[in-house]
């Protein structure tokens, strides 16, 4: 018999000590782990670390074997993995309707069970009486599942536990806009139970997704069935929001060690090395101790000030647990690890070091790690005044099985017993390694021949849809439908991935389905839901904005590849040519650049070996019977695009898998001989007659209400003739008008002979009016008396007033007239397909939102997701159903949420979007540039085209100086009120200004306007005044109060710091540090009084300076002032009073009243002024503050600088607690 090796001696103590402390609890049954003798409960999280240090030395048995005997040891340690794994597997699959729940819901009361019984797998405590909610704990399992099957562990048996692993894939890939309770289960650090979005959840659900996409869970033995699939665009959400939040962990907790776990090891779930080290260093500056390091700051868990008796904390009192938090030997387990895979070899022995000489060694030679380290509670006092001096004593759990798991690890590897590699076989420890450059394939198609000869004209050469059989282009939508099948169990009662829209990365990809090679268009093609892609700015905006997301995020093999379709509506009007837009973007595309982004085009052939290709073959083999499902029943009318219930079908057919049946079933198809109008590009094989109708059938058949839903947009919809308008050609109403027919004043409103409007004569009339504006004008009325769906009877049944202005929308959006789109958008009740993710866009990069215009209550705050139809009420409600207000809400929600994914920048140090103030400011900008009248503004801005529009909001937000102007050009955009915004330069003027043109521009502009055709639609427009006060006018901003803007000279830069003020206190803009600065100030006096609201000191006990809660806390005081100018004053006021945190002295008083100082500045300002000959007219007040508008308009440096004055003002108020001997104001 061979003598043991000197490895094989230290391995056998290894297995002493990991049976000792963890493997002699395994319960024999379940194969789970409980947490201690006194709580005899498996925990989720507990069980997965715990395990890890048993799998680790299988592997380190296996790979040292000396003899028979160590191979079988390592088969047992793994199977007792495999038996805790499967027990966990177990836990889970007995609350499969909890899962099926949450993926639609995300309530904590539908949320997997953190812990449960040890004997039985049963849950031990109601939904309610714990913070079960805690994402990363399933994301844990599941990263460790992955990891140990990539490793040659067999966990999963069969297809239906395959099913359920992509079934808690989908609980967990929405981890990024999901408030749950945390890794410490407690949420919010006041321990109150309330939830709040935790970077440890995100970056475990972001690894865990990343590790088992395309992972056979069967292993090496596995078929296509056992392959599950992520979607690129949750990861990176994940990602994005991740990147956004660390440093810090949560709103409540500037800090968290816990975040470790995500840095480094297991999940390396963060890419930007210099956001790693950020976060690494932030943790061991503000939470190592001699012991460990704090879970994060003020944790009262099990310290000597904590009430036992109580659950939660109260707010003011978490101020006591500052500097004697408990420190956790737990944390330090993680750096060494760190330190092995980063590989840093001082890191590793430092820490070595450090834990030696803190763990608690039995008799039996075996070391324990405790759970934390506590101060006595004698001497607390002298920890306060001295901390870390103090010796503490160990508290809790003793082992703590996950830090004694992660510290076998830890000597394992740093021994060499292991290579980083072999624990980490999915090899995520590379995040880090900087990627290289993106090059995103474009390839753009033709919907028709005509469209290809045109663009061949231009010098593009394209292929038709027809040309590139056998690959297939569906619209995006078709992949939400395909990806809503995967993972479906009906034994299990599982229903797949909620129907959700595929973002630009899911539709970059080839996709092989049935044997055949599909390509996707991306989202924002689809035309039929909302206006902005009528708007072919918007549609080549939206294509720069995804292809500059495609090059910074793609991590995938192989190339992003976009499909690019041209179709009828991006031809100009007389579909001669192509829109001069869309046209400069071609060839933009041509030169290989765009976006900032490189860029090949080519036609999508050549792109199939270089692109990235994903085999979906969940479809392939299942006969339509084994899908099980119908879909969501889909109601144009109201068609949000958001996932319905689905329902059991007892027949068992599935209309996607019939569709796909047709699609490919026939052979090459022929190049259509006529246009379809705007649709065919979508459609590979169903360009024939009778395949179409085939199509159709199956669709009526199977009781689909809406095609659209899976189908090509348009595609099936008959032909109608328009149902009664009588719609002009040309953009505005045409000249020779008929004068019989002219609505006059005296005319207007057709009566009956009691003189109350004629309603039949009145609906009549829109047969024999042209003008756009007056036929929206008569359906106002009709759907403001008679309601939708009221029938006009003007082409037999069936001609509602909401079927005529589905008409008359159809045909504004051709024209471009995008007044009247907007408002009979609002009518229609349309909504945003995306709009509440974008919503949840924006709140999970921690922006609280607000609807509507301040104050409160009106002003409406979302601070947590909320459903589609429930946020476009609240946005109806909070704009006091003011159409025009409404729908510009939805609007530039969605334009927040492009930029914030593109340019997060743009909008730090802001923590609440106040969307009614950024309407009110955008109408007040244009009132100004164009000097116009608040409801000349108001209207200006709905005939805004979308990307005018969005152009304007992100001048807005960008904070640099710029100009509107109206176009001198011919207006091609319809009755749009066309304008132009410039940059200005450091002179505050334009280039084409310097160059001594504005006179000749605004001479230009004189001639221009009279002819403009927004004039001529409003001179012919019905006189609605006479009626009824007023009650049927057209919807317009009506609520915003836009100042009226006095004329200025061109070259003077009066207003600009007005105009700034404004724009920042709209925004809620603070200078950077602006918070922190506060928290100082806050611990000097008693607290701060704004206009009535006081922010108290006692914030302090609970917050620390940098929580984003304490931001929010400060802001949302502030925003009780509803003028945005007068708020940033107050805001400077606050700056030049926490100069005075920096001085040497102990109060500045009780409580401070901001604005008594600004009108203290405001009366030496004026004092001045009137000393240096100011007219009285010139200092003219504002009304609703008492502040002289020229202060407002003053510069902040400079002798007569707003800060010269707010200085002089805080120093007169405070002076009295100014240590004796300093220096006069003068």
């Amino acid at each position: 018999m061979r003598s043991r090796s000197n490895s094989g001696v230290k391995l056998d103590n290894y297995a002493r000590i990991v049976h000792q402390t963890i493997l002699r609890h395994q319960d024999p049954v379940t194969g789970l782990l409980p947490g201690s003798p006194d709580q005899p409960d498996a925990w989720v999280r507990d069980n997965v670390y715990s395990i890890v240090s048993v799998w680790a030395l299988s592997l380190a048995y296996r790979k040292n074997a000396d003899r028979d005997e160590d191979k079988a040891k390592a088969y047992e340690l793994e199977q007792s993995v495999v038996k805790l794994m499967r027990g966990l597997l177990q836990c889970i699959m007995r609350q499969l309707d909890k899962v099926e729940k949450f993926k639609y819901s995300r309530s904590t009361s539908d949320s997997l069970h953190a812990k449960y019984n040890t004997k039985t797998c049963a849950t031990v405590v109601g939904d309610d009486q714990w913070g079960h909610l805690q994402v990363d704990a399933t994301s844990l399992f599941l990263l460790f599942l992955a990891q140990m099957t990539a490793s040659g562990l067999h966990i999963i048996y069969t297809q239906d536990e395959v099913d359920v692993v992509q079934n808690l894939m989908f609980y967990i890939e929405a981890a990024y806009k999901v408030a749950d309770y945390g890794m410490w289960e407690r949420g919010d650090k006041t321990n109150q139970g309330i939830t709040e979005l935790n970077a440890s959840s995100i970056g475990m659900a972001k690894a865990a997704l990343e590790a088992l996409d395309e992972l056979n869970l069967f292993g090496a033995k596995g078929g296509p069935g056992s392959v599950v699939h992520a979607l690129a665009d949750d990861i990176q959400h994940c990602q994005s929001i991740l990147t956004s939040m660390l440093p810090r962990a949560s709103i409540s907790k500037e800090v968290d060690a816990g975040v470790l776990a995500i840095i480094s090891y297991p999940a390396f779930a963060v890419d930007d090395i210099n956001l790693v080290s950020l976060t690494k260093e932030e943790i061991i500056s503000k939470l190592q101790g001699r012991y460990g390091c704090c879970r994060f700051l003020r944790d009262g868990h099990k310290t000597p000030k904590e009430d036992p008796n109580r659950l939660y904390y109260e707010s003011a009192e978490l101020k006591l647990f500052e500097n004697i938090e408990c420190e956790w030997p737990l944390f330090w387990t993680y750096l060494i690890l760190d330190g092995i895979f980063s590989n840093s070899p001082e890191q590793v022995q430092e820490y070595q070091e450090a834990l030696e000489g803190i763990l608690i060694k039995q008799k039996d030679g075996i070391r324990l790690l405790p759970e934390l380290y506590s101060v006595p509670s004698d001497k607390v006092e002298e920890e306060y005044g001295n901390p870390h001096s103090v010796e503490r004593i160990p508290l809790g759990k003793c082992p703590l099985k996950w830090g004694q798991s992660l510290y076998v690890l830890g000597n394992l590897l740093a021994e060499g017993f292991l290579a980083p590699g072999e624990i980490d076989p999915l090899n995520r420890r590379f995040s880090t390694i900087p990627k290289p450059d993106v090059v995103v394939q474009v390839s753009v198609l033709a919907e028709t021949e005509e469209i290809k000869e045109l663009l061949l004209k231009n010098g593009i050469d394209v292929e038709t849809v027809a040309d590139i059989h056998p690959i297939h282009v569906q619209p995006s939508r078709v992949l939400s439908h395909i990806y809503a099948r995967l993972g479906r169990n009906p034994r299990l009662g599982l229903t797949g991935r909620p129907y959700r829209r595929i973002g630009v990365l899911g539709t970059s990809k080839f996709y092989i389905i049935r044997n055949t090679i599909f390509s996707f268009t991306p989202q924002f093609i689809d035309h039929q839901q909302f206006y902005l892609a009528l708007d072919n700015k918007m549609i080549v905006e939206m294509l720069r904005t995804e292809i500059a997301y495609l090059a910074s995020r793609w991590r995938m093999t192989g190339r992003p590849t976009v499909t690019f379709p041209i179709s009828q509506t991006m031809l100009t009007e007389g579909h001669t040519d192509l829109d001069p837009a869309v046209l400069a973007t071609l060839k933009k595309l041509q030169d290989g650049y765009y976006g900032g982004a490189r860029i090949q085009t080519g036609k999508l052939s050549e792109f199939l070996t270089t692109s990235c290709c994903a085999h979906l073959s969940f479809l392939d083999g299942k006969g339509s019977g084994s899908m099980g499902r119908h879909d969501e029943e889909y109601d144009e009318g109201d068609s949000d695009g958001y996932v319905h219930e689905l329902r059991y079908d007892a027949e068992g057919d599935d209309d996607l898998a019939q569709y796909l049946d047709h699609l490919l079933a026939h052979s090459s198809p022929k190049k259509p001989k006529r246009q379809v109008g705007g649709l065919s590009r979508f459609q590979a094989a169903a360009a024939k007659t009778k395949e179409m109708v085939t199509l159709m059938n199956k669709a009526q058949e199977l009781n689909v209400h809406n095609v659209n839903m899976y189908l090509p947009s348009k595609l099936f919809r008959t032909r109608k003739e328009s149902l009664n308008l009588n719609l002009p050609d040309s953009p505005s109403c045409q000249g020779n008008y008929v004068p019989e027919v002219m609505l006059t004043a005296e005319s207007s409103i057709p009566r009956d002979a009691s003189g109350s409007i004629d309603y039949n004569a009145l609906a009549l009339l829109l047969k024999d009016t042209q003008c756009l504006q007056d036929q929206a004008d008569i359906l106002y009325i009709l759907y403001k008396d008679k309601g939708m769906d009221w029938d006009t009877g003007l082409h037999g049944k069936g001609s509602t007033v909401r079927s005529l202005l589905g008409d008359l929308y159809k045909k504004a959006g051709e024209l471009k007239h995008w007044g009247l789109i907007r408002m009979i958008s609002g009518i229609l009740r349309k909504k945003v397909d995306e709009l509440d993710s974008a919503c949840s866009d924006l709140l999970a990069h921690q922006k609280h939102l607000t609807v509507g215009l301040p104050p409160e209550p009106r002003e409406k705050t979302i601070t947590a997701p909320i459903p589609l139809d429930q946020l476009a009420a609240l946005i109806d409600e909070a704009s006091d159903n003011n159409i025009s207000v409404a729908i510009l809400t939805q609007e530039i929600m969605v334009y927040l949420a492009m930029s914030i994914r593109t340019q997060p920048r743009l909008f730090s140090e802001m923590f609440r979007l106040r969307i009614g103030l950024i309407i009110q400011v955008m109408a007040t900008e244009l009132a100004q540039s164009l000097n116009c009248s608040g409801e000349e503004a108001t209207e200006s801005l709905m005939s805004l085209s979308p990307s005018e529009l969005k152009n304007l909001l992100h001048h807005i937000l960008s904070g640099k100086e710029f100009e509107v102007q109206r176009s001198v050009r011919e207006m091609d955009t319809g009755v749009s009120s066309a304008i132009s915004i410039h940059h200005l330069g450091n002179v505050g003027a334009t280039k084409s200004e310097r160059a001594g043109i504005s006179k000749l521009k605004s001479d230009m502009k004189m001639l221009d306007q009279p002819s403009s055709p927004t004039y001529k639609v409003r001179a012919q427009s019905l006189d609605l005044e006479s009626i009824k006060s007023g009650r049927y006018r057209l919807p317009s901003i009506e609520s915003l109060d836009v100042p009226e803007m006095t004329p200025v000279a061109k070259d003077s830069r009066h207003g600009q710091w007005l105009r700034r003020r404004r724009l920042d206190g709209a925004l809620n803009r603070v200078p950077v540090g602006f918070y922190q600065k506060v928290w100082k100030i806050l611990q000097k006096c008693h607290g701060l009084s704004i206009e009535g609201f006081v922010l108290p000191s006692s914030t302090t006990r609970e917050m620390t300076p940098g929580e984003i809660k304490f931001s929010v806390h400060v802001e949302t005081v502030l925003n009780r002032v509803p003028q945005p100018e007068y708020r940033q004053l107050l805001v400077e006021a606050i700056l030049v009073l926490t100069m005075l945190a920096d001085v040497d002295i102990q109060s500045i008083g009780s409580i401070i009243h901001v604005e008594k100082i600004v009108h203290l500045a405001n009366d030496i300002f004026c004092k001045d002024q009137r000393d240096l000959g100011a007219e009285e007219h010139i200092l003219e007040r504002d009304t609703s503050t008492g502040v002289c508008k020229l202060l407002y308009d003053s510069a902040p440096s400079g002798r007569f600088g707003s800060m010269t004055y707010l200085t002089k003002a805080v120093a007169a108020y405070v002076q009295d607690f100014l240590p004796s001997g300093s220096c006069a104001v003068q």
